[in-house]
């Protein structure tokens, strides 16, 4: 079977497997990408890591602002593709470009469908505590990642992994099934199934998602640092300043240690004593966190103004007899990723990318 020929659409270091992959087993006539945009503390506009290795490809790239333009249109109607292939793109996707290839658009998304759909559903997974997630090639329709499913494959997460892991894996196999599903679509041996109803949601998280509430349960709070690591990043005050936690585990419950490393002389006390945000530090050296049950070793954090660096290492650092990260309450709802108020908040960006086009 003639390779298919097709636009490649993604922005992200994510993307950049699936570009690997496709240009190396079907024809790539051009590559759509993200214009650039400023980065580091200087603003320096900066290619997406798409586009820098489409360029190392001999690959044509086009970063247009928005895909509504009807020279925009004209332009990608006249490379007469077959296909479009989506990972990671990142502009809203009018229905009238929908229509310009072939085939259609066909999307990598990095979950179950219906289950996450949206733009964060590996850190939705983790944080719901799921041992396994999915790979789904879908073709795009209108509507947020509602259209029938090409491709499914299920992938086992590791207990420690982040989703940043997580993600470079599934950026790597799903390359190939995207590459494979395409080819199949050419053949006429694919099979399109309709998505259930039963749809749940995973809109973009910033770091107000991404806070540490210690009088939470120490499982949630330890899949919350696995999912927000990298991005947003999970957080709690210390001393009035923001410290980021990128590695954490569940402490023993008997692990011991004392209120600080210069207080030699303090009382040992249990994990399971602990109240939720108060620190001791254990007897490895790690700093143990109290939470709604039991404790967190807090294996890898970055404290404001600094490089991020090994829990034992802050621990070393740490005076005083009566340490606790601070307790910030607010509505409670905001500690669930599966709150009905998420879910709601969900739906309202589905309805308008039904009327706007579809983001991806």
């Amino acid at each position: 079977m003639a390779p298919m020929r097709i636009i490649f659409a993604g922005t992200p270091e994510v993307a950049v497997p699936a570009l690997n992959e496709l240009a190396a087993h079907h024809e790539v006539a051009a590559v759509l990408t993200r214009a650039p945009a400023p980065r580091g503390r200087k603003r320096v506009l900066t290619p997406s890591p798409v586009h820098e290795r489409a360029q190392e490809l001999g690959l044509a790239v086009l970063t247009p602002r928005k895909l509504n333009d009807p020279a925009v249109l004209a332009q990608l109607a006249a490379l007469e593709a077959d296909a479009v292939a989506v990972v990671a793109y990142g502009l809203i996707v009018p229905e009238q470009a929908l229509e310009i290839t072939r085939f259609g658009w066909f999307n990598l998304h990095f979950s179950s469908l219906p289950q996450w759909r949206g733009a964060a559903p590996v850190q939705y997974a983790i944080a719901a505590g799921a041992q396994t997630i999915g790979t789904s090639v879908f073709r795009i329709e209108q509507g947020l990642d509602t259209g029938p499913i090409v491709s499914l494959v299920e992938h086992p997460i590791a207990p420690q992994a982040s989703a940043g892991e997580v993600l470079a894996e599934l950026a790597q196999s799903g390359a190939l099934q995207l590459s494979q599903t395409l080819q199949d679509i050419a053949a006429g041996r694919a099979h399109f199934s309709p998505q259930q109803t039963d749809a749940t949601y995973a809109p973009s998280l910033s770091t107000k998602d991404s806070q540490i509430f210690w009088d939470t349960p120490a499982r949630k709070i330890v899949d919350a640092v696995r999912a927000y690591t990298p991005e947003p990043g999970a957080w709690s005050l210390f001393n009035g300043q923001r410290m980021k936690i990128s590695r954490a585990v569940l402490a023993s419950p008997h692990a011991s240690g004392t209120g600080a490393v210069a207080a030699q002389d303090s009382p040992a006390a249990e994990a399971s004593e602990l109240q939720p945000g108060q620190i001791y530090v254990g007897e490895n050296g790690y700093p143990l966190v109290g939470t709604a049950t039991g404790a967190v070793e807090l294996r890898e954090v970055t404290p404001a103004g600094k490089h991020t660096m090994d829990g034992a290492a802050w621990a070393r650092g740490l005076r005083g007899e009566d340490l606790h990260f601070e307790q910030m309450h607010s509505d409670p709802a905001a500690r669930e990723l599966s709150s009905p108020q998420i879910h709601k908040r969900a739906e309202q960006v589905s309805e308008q990318a039904m009327q706007r086009g579809t983001r991806l």
